[in-house]
């Protein structure tokens, strides 16, 4: 870096400084009042210590909640868990709390000891009276059985049509959305900043839309474009692009746990999950409703059908129910089968309702209306379903797989490859004996009295042609026995269906299975009961009555968090901005009209998702800038009343798919597999008889893998994603063993060190010089394209300046050090250019 002029230094230190794009943005005061018996010394000294150390483990939020203790609320430690009230107000040294923090007889955290510091402060709090300004809802005051007043959550409320309001400026608004959020600006004093420009704009709808940067074409369609429709014309094309499924179905992946391997242990692969990826990427671009895509997701094996391919789809969906992270390593089977049930108990509950359904499995819900009846009326639903079964290898279990139904032509294709493989393995085994049998004949010849002497030219040739043959039959052996168990087969899927015996399931005492209690009727949760609910009928498990209560239109969870969800992808903040819990310890939605006149609309032009994000990215609210206002940040620093645009950072797909496009190196995919299983050096325990399962290492890529969409990479839970999908260790990807609707935003070094050093960043920096050096050869001109390429909009006089200075200062330097032809030369000099571009703020995020 000290070789670099100031232009690419500033560009860099900017990446280090501030890569998440909010470092220049004012902090709040952060005095602190050291009495220890005061609302502000909770709210600013202990409260950062519970969130960050201990809500993991002990919140509403967590998978699992250990001991039964939940730290984000007063009525949570006051209650306490199993070993009973975990703080004595007053009396630090009686504090289970304190004991478990002071590494007593219990150790929390259990991944290290938290400083001294730390200490001190939960110490002074709890000896002051541990102050707690959390105002518990009154409905958490009482009994926790208390489960009819929690239902008047608003939450739970029915979806209420809503007219968007009258607001003072009637010229703002385009549509009723900007209404809602007009007048709660000027309820507040507030006034919308100015639209952004329309390169700005058609960024910021590219990538929201695509995951994918406008091209110079694009760009000056629009930017030329003097008709009203304009925008329309723009957000049209980009709904109608392939990219939309492939950039949407990420968002739905989160939510999901998918990734192409079984569990964590052994490596194993899950060699028909992208069946479901596939799946997914295909609803969002054909539009399926939401309602049937859920619906899809929970009982598509028992759905009707009209064709093959629907058929095939409906199977697929259900890969939901089985993609998660699932222990198959387990000797215990009733163990592994209501912990599998819990899984999509839980999974269904976050990505769907946007509720913690699993937190009621061992008692009734510490917070919100789910009692332990309603948890195992729903599991007992999940329990009547095949979704795990024995495997062949010791302990092991898999998932379920189905065959898939095959066309008259697709028999005849898989016929027609399986003769063909079939010649190939008999060509490998002809030459195997062959191998074998000229090896035996030099071996015979060797050891015969007359041999060749040593050192003969004869006897070296000799050795050399065994030598060869020695290392070809080890690699012959391996790849007969690779091409035997790839041999052509009917198509299978991830998928589950009812058990013959569907049953009511017993609530399992603290979650063992072997000690179990009442049977629970199946059904669904009583806090939201349409009037009319189909029975369940004894010889089916119910998922198809549970998938009609999930989609049902008075359920009004299941559309308010879909178009919430939708609004956070586009906006930055969520209206209720704990976008995956909306039950009582989460966020009040900011606009609750709004949302519900998203929900009835949503439902109401037949949940289609495309529908409500054109109408939300054509909003004037979507249009305004993300620039800062001082006046409108003192009174609403949070952007809670959405006064601008939300600046936010491209995720770790976006990130390396727009290297991929600006560079021209991105290449079109129609799916498939994600594992490259064809090269016999990334599988292993093929054979029969292995004791463990067949597995995979991923040494080697397909050479296309490189350039194609992140999503259509391979996702592995046991280790840092390799190879071309490394950025996504960096750049906060939801690991496959999270269901997350929002992921998180760092800030750390290593993100700055990976945009610096990777070889991605390297690579794609130099094929976008070269693209960039093959128009034209004025240098102005080249870096005018270059910064419509890459940064998306018309270069500065300023950057002109500067960048030519750059590149003639580097040119110079150069040319001292190597003896590189002149074009070889003038292509580093560029690649330097392009590698600052594409590490700099501008880059990285959406204005």
């Amino acid at each position: 870096l000290v070789r670099l002029p100031v232009f690419t230094l500033s560009v860099v230190v900017a990446a280090v400084a501030g890569i998440s794009g909010f470092a220049d943005e004012p902090k709040p005061d952060a005095a602190i009042d050291e009495a220890p018996a005061t609302d502000a010394f909770f709210t600013r000294r202990v409260l950062p210590i519970l969130k960050e150390r201990c809500y993991k483990c002990h919140s509403h939020s967590a998978n699992t909640t250990k001991g039964g203790l939940v730290l984000d609320s007063r009525t949570g430690w006051i209650t306490g868990g199993d070993s009973g009230p975990a703080i004595v107000p007053g009396k630090a040294d009686e504090s289970v709390l304190i004991q478990a923090v002071r590494y007593s007889d219990l150790k929390m955290p259990p991944t290290g000891k938290l400083a001294s510091s730390e200490i001190a402060i939960l110490e002074r709090w709890v000896a002051a009276g541990a102050v707690d300004p959390r105002q518990d809802d009154a409905v958490n005051s009482g009994s926790p059985a208390d489960l009819e007043t929690r239902a008047r959550h608003w939450a739970f409320q029915p979806v209420h049509p809503m007219n968007p309001p009258r607001t003072h400026d009637e010229s703002w608004p385009l549509t009723g959305v900007d209404r809602f959020l007009l007048a709660a600006l000027e309820e507040h004093s507030l006034r919308p900043v100015p639209e952004a420009d329309r390169y700005t704009w058609l960024r910021r709808v590219s990538f929201d839309l695509t995951g994918l940067p406008p091209t110079p074409s694009e760009m000056a369609d629009f930017v030329g474009d003097p008709s009203a429709l304009a925008w329309e014309r723009v957000v049209d094309r980009l709904l109608a692009s392939p990219a939309f499924g492939q950039r949407w179905a990420r968002h739905w992946l989160d939510l999901v746990g998918y990734a192409d391997q079984i569990g964590t242990s052994n490596n194993v692969f899950a060699e028909h999950a992208w069946r479901y990826r596939d799946y997914t990427i295909e609803s969002f671009n054909a539009d399926k409703p939401y309602d049937r895509f859920l619906r899809e997701q929970i009982a598509g094996d028992v759905l009707p059908h009209h064709s093959i391919d629907e058929r095939t789809a409906n199977l697929a969906a259900t890969g939901f129910l089985l993609l998660g992270d699932l222990s198959i390593v387990e000797a215990d089977k009733a163990k592994l089968r209501v912990d599998t049930v819990d899984q999509q108990v839980d999974k269904i509950g976050r990505a769907m309702l946007g509720m913690t359904l699993g937190c009621a499995r061992c008692h009734d819900h510490k917070f919100d209306p789910i009692s332990q009846r309603d948890y195992y009326a729903v599991a007992g639903i999940l329990n009547g379903t095949d979704s795990v079964g024995r495997a062949p290898w010791g302990v092991w279990s898999f998932p379920t797989t189905i065959e898939l139904p095959e066309t008259a032509a697709g028999r005849t294709q898989r016929e027609e490859k399986s003769k063909q493989h079939q010649e190939r393995i008999d060509a490998l085994r002809t030459e195997q004996q062959r191998a074998q049998n000229r090896n035996a004949e030099i071996e015979a010849m060797l050891k015969k009295n007359d041999a060749p002497a040593a050192g003969s030219p004869a006897r070296v040739a000799l050795e050399h042609e065994q030598k060869d043959l020695n290392g070809r039959l080890p690699r012959l052996d391996a790849e007969i026995i690779h091409a035997e168990f790839f041999t052509p087969a009917i198509p299978l899927v991830f998928a589950v269906r009812d058990l013959p015996d569907a049953q009511d399931m017993h609530v399992t005492i603290r979650g063992n299975p072997h000690a179990l209690g009442d049977s629970v009727p199946r059904g669904f949760p009583a806090f939201i009961l349409p009037k009319r609910t189909e029975p369940i009928p004894t010889n089916q498990s119910g998922r198809l009555q549970l998938a009609d209560w999930i989609t049902s239109p008075e359920n009004p969870l299941t559309p308010r968090v879909a178009v919430n969800r939708i609004w956070q992808k586009l906006f930055g903040e969520g209206i209720v901005r704990s976008v995956d819990y909306f039950g009582l310890r989460g966020e009040v939605p900011s606009h609750p009209e709004l949302l519900d006149y998203l929900a009835t609309k949503f439902m109401a032009e037949g949940w289609s998702q495309k529908r409500l994000i054109r109408e939300l990215v054509l909003s004037r609210a979507y249009r305004m800038s993300s620039h800062h206002n001082p006046a409108a940040y003192a009174a609403d620093g949070g952007n809670r009343w959405l006064w601008h645009m939300q600046r936010r950072r491209l995720d770790a797909e976006a990130l390396r798919d727009a290297m991929l496009a600006v560079s021209g190196r991105l290449v079109s995919s129609s799916g498939g597999s994600a594992l490259p299983l064809e090269f016999v050096e990334n599988t292993g325990g093929l054979k029969k008889g292995e004791v463990n399962p067949p597995s995979f290492n991923l040494g080697r890529f397909r050479p296309e893998q490189e350039f194609q969409r992140t999503v259509y990479l391979p996702i592995i839970r046991s280790a840092p994603q390799a190879g071309p999908a490394e950025v996504r260790n960096v750049f906060d990807f939801t690991q496959p063993a999270e269901i997350s609707g929002r992921r998180a935003t760092t800030t750390v070094p290593t993100q700055a060190l990976f945009l610096m050093n990777s070889r991605m960043l390297k690579s794609r920096a130099r094929d976008l010089a070269e693209r960039t050096l093959a128009g034209s050869q004025a240098e102005s001109d080249q870096l005018a394209t270059l910064w419509l390429a890459a940064i998306n909009r018309p270069i500065t006089a300023d950057e002109q300046a500067e960048s030519s200075t750059f590149l003639a200062a580097l040119r110079q330097q150069l040319s001292h050090e190597s003896q590189e032809p002149p074009d070889e030369l003038e292509r580093r000099a560029w690649s330097e250019l392009c590698h600052a571009l594409l590490a700099s703020n501008e880059f990285l995020i959406l204005q």
